[in-house]
């Protein structure tokens, strides 16, 4: 790939991507202008209304107002505390980044030439959910729980990062863009897994369950309008595989 090019082959020749003139490969990994503000704005606001109900409960548990609260999150010294704190720069910048690089940005462009698109959603997860299996090694060094409920939490932990994956890996290939996963990545990270639980013990327990399940709804509705290729312009993995003569038309339009 000397010459910063990278198109795929058709499945009847080689079973591999070879360097051709085309797309360029910082573009088939995501790194582009055309339709970035749509791609920056609309995922996480996809995200966000699938969030609903985790969103009100925070908005009831938290003990200041919705005026001081968005006087804490503008103002710069919040930011700066922030920006000092390993643990934040890890979950809401350096993970989600590096994250989203190697199993979106990387992977993708790879494996959608040689399986599919389809395919390719389902099995970038795969690796996405391996490569979280670090924390049974750390709770079985610690002694945290015991054998049994770390292997469970690991098999649950799997699951959810698996789902998620495939959720991003289906943006990369919608938006065509890097940052809306990113972005949403980040968000995840700071919300957590959806306290259900705790939700069905809430006070106000009728109008966040009403919450979670508006939120469904409406992302299932919006899944589709919010993702449409037409607001982020020519979507570079469909048009790799175009090229290679196999178009996928369910994720590419």
């Amino acid at each position: 790939m000397n010459s910063g090019v990278f198109v795929g082959e058709s499945k009847t020749d080689a079973p591999f991507p070879v360097a051709q003139p085309g797309t360029s490969l910082l573009t088939l990994m995501g790194f582009r202008l055309e339709g970035i503000f749509p791609a920056a704005l609309l995922p996480l606001l996809l995200t966000m209304i699938l969030f609903l109900g985790p969103l009100m409960q925070l908005s009831l548990d938290c003990p200041c107002d919705l005026a001081d609260g968005l006087k804490v999150v503008l103002a710069p010294r919040s930011w700066a505390r922030c920006l000092t704190d390993m643990r934040w720069l890890r979950n809401q910048v350096i993970a989600p980044l590096t994250e989203e690089l190697v199993f979106r940005a990387c992977m993708l462009p790879m494996l959608a030439p040689c399986m599919g698109l389809g395919p390719a959603v389902f099995t970038c997860p795969l690796f996405f959910g391996v490569a979280h299996f670090h924390h049974i090694i750390e709770q079985l060094r610690f002694r945290q729980s015991s054998v049994g409920s770390i292997f469970l939490s690991a098999a649950f932990q799997f699951s959810y990062t698996a789902v998620f994956g495939a959720y991003t890996a289906f943006l990369f290939i919608r938006t065509g863009h890097l940052i809306g996963p990113v972005l949403c990545h980040s968000f995840c990270n700071y919300m957590g897994f959806p306290a259900v639980c705790a939700a069905l013990e809430h006070p106000q327990r009728r109008p966040l369950l009403a919450g979670y399940a508006l939120g469904v709804g409406l992302f299932l509705l919006l899944l589709q309008p919010l993702t449409n290729p037409k607001l982020y312009g020519s979507l570079p993995l469909c048009v790799l595989l175009e090229r290679a003569g196999d178009s996928e038309a369910l994720l590419c339009s």
